[in-house]
């Protein structure tokens, strides 16, 4: 199991989220550093963001650009959005690791009008 993962739903299309941009930022001497970037794949999933072995005791965030997302995914007119953008143009899920030899699961459930996070396994 990864060190650091994260899954990402679309509650608009009712699937996976595939395209999203993701970052992984740590807090290095009180600077926000990018740590890893990928995409999310087919499942809407980035496995690895960072591999167990490379997770520090430290704050992290991940960073996701729901605005790109959106505009690539939902064709103009087909969601109730403000001026066709979401209502958040990123979503930061800030998060404190406490124990680096655990797995953190980080899923993101999205829509154009909110989103909601949790650990997961």
């Amino acid at each position: 199991m990864s060190g650091i993962s994260t899954h990402v739903l679309d509650l608009a299309l009712g699937g996976p989220a595939a395209g999203v941009s993701v970052k992984l930022l740590r807090l290095i001497d009180g600077v926000w550093v990018e740590v890893a970037a990928q995409t999310t794949d087919a499942d809407g999933r980035c496995r690895e963001l960072l591999a167990m072995g490379d997770v520090l005791r430290s704050e992290y965030r991940l960073v996701f650009n729901t605005q790109a997302y959106f505009r690539a995914s939902h064709p103009p007119g087909t969601l109730e959005m403000e001026g066709e953008s979401p209502l958040y143009p990123e979503v930061v899920i800030s998060f404190i690791v406490r124990e680096p030899s655990s797995s953190y699961h980080m899923p993101l459930l999205l829509s154009p009008n909110g989103y909601t996070t949790y650990r997961g396994s």
